[in-house]
């Protein structure tokens, strides 16, 4: 099992499967806040859905209102159980602030494989 320490930016506890990205997320327009499916074209996890997974991709982008629309996944139950950054960048952050979504960074992202097994305890990351 691999044990990582992350800079916390929204405590909590959480354990699921990992959606790992190698390019950054948007929320607004990114993922469809109705279905929790991502739906930017040509994004490498376009037709997943984020719903209960460990979010591990290296960066935010796009509008403020990503922010909201992570929030809104969240009071829908689509929202992740949690997300890992390798930076982390306001959008994203205050979005899982507001929805109490345990999340990370300052994190080697590359550890990190689509189907792992992800548990979260405060700063502390466990792989496996």
């Amino acid at each position: 099992m691999l044990r990582l320490i992350g800079r916390v930016i929204q405590p909590g506890q959480a354990e699921g499967e990992a959606l790992v990205s190698s390019a950054p997320v948007g929320f607004l327009g990114g993922v469809d806040p109705d279905t929790g499916i991502v739906i930017e074209a040509g994004h490498p996890l376009v037709g997943q859905c984020v719903a209960g997974k460990v979010l591990v991709f290296p960066t935010g982008k796009g509008s403020t209102v990503g922010s909201y629309t992570l929030y809104r996944l969240a009071t829908r139950g689509l929202a992740p159980c949690a997300l890992i950054n390798a930076r982390s960048e306001a959008i994203v952050a205050v979005g899982a602030i507001m929805a109490e979504i345990p999340m990370l960074d300052q994190v080697d992202i590359s550890l990190f494989h689509s189907g792992d097994h992800v548990r979260i305890n405060g700063e502390e990351i466990l792989v496996g």
